[in-house]
This record gives C-alpha cells, structure tokens and sequence, in this order.
C-alpha cells in the first residue's frame, strides 16, 4: 500500500511538474512573441535602474522606418535598432517629429557613444534644401537606442555603462 501511494505521489508530481513547465514556457514565448501597434516586436532595456519598453527593429526595412512620423514617444518607450554585426552606424532624423537621445551600444553591452537632445531636421526653405545632418559616432555599435531627449542626462548615463537587453 505504502509503495502504491509512493508512485502515485510521483506521478500527481510528474504531472504538475509536466503542465508548471510547459504553461511556463507558453508564457514566456507569448511575451516575446508580443508586437506593437506598429507591428514591431517588444523587447526591454534596462539601465542605471530605469527601463524601457521597447520596439525592436530588426529588419532593413524596420530600421529605415524606425520612429519616423510619431508625434509623441512615451517616457518609458523607445526603439532599439538591432544590427547583424558591429559597425559604424550614422544615424538621422528625416521625416522624426520628436528630439530624441541616440545610444550606441556594443556586442558587450556597453555604451560606446551618445547623442543627446538630436533635434528633428529643419524643413526645407525657398531655394534652400532640407537641413538634416547625420550623427555618425566612431566607435563601432551592434545597437542603436532612441529614446526620449532629455533622459540620458536626467539618469546620468555615461560611456562604459552597462545595458541590460531583454530582445529574445
């Protein structure tokens, strides 16, 4: 009797164990599997204690939309561009309604140039063209983030801090 109620203790367990694991992993792949209204998938980032919700841009075709034509960004979102390998990555704002702070990020997670307050280009007047200068770091980056302008000096980010990326 005794050696019944063992095994059927370890198969209630087995069965727990079984439905706690793949419940678990469901939730996981349907957090990651989450997209924004724009259709971007979401991913986190996390540094000197603030996080952000945000949209990842994976794609060439994601990276050359990025934020353009948003009339506002919320203080804890952003966009994080997500490149195959470390390179040089000049960036601009064409067609980006609001300033913003641009984050050069490395293959090792740290910060490797800033850009603070880019201001959205200046519209084209008579007889001259669009005023759009790129900002182009001269460190390698594998990572882009924008996010609102005014926040990296709000949270005292420097080069050399660590980023945590949630992007899976």
């Amino acid at each position: 009797m005794k050696f019944f109620l063992e095994i059927l203790l370890l198969i209630i367990a087995i069965v727990i164990f079984s439905f706690l694991f793949f419940y678990s992993a469901e939730i996981l792949i349907s957090l990651n599997s989450q997209q924004s209204p724009s259709g971007y998938p979401l991913g986190r980032v996390c540094m000197k204690g603030n996080c952000f919700s945000v949209e990842l841009a994976t794609t060439e075709a994601q990276r050359e939309q990025g934020l353009i034509y948003r009339k506002e960004l919320d203080k804890n979102k952003g966009m994080l561009f997500i490149f195959d390998k470390e390179d040089i990555y000049p960036f601009w704002m064409k067609n980006t309604l609001i300033p913003l702070d641009m984050i050069w990020i490395d293959s090792n997670n740290k910060v490797v140039f800033i850009s603070q307050n880019v201001q959205p280009c200046l519209p084209a007047q008579a007889g001259k063209s669009l005023i759009c200068p790129s900002v182009v770091p001269q460190t390698k980056a594998k990572y882009v983030l924008e996010i609102n302008a005014g926040i990296c000096e709000q949270i005292n980010l420097k080069l050399g801090d660590e980023i945590k990326l949630n992007i899976l």
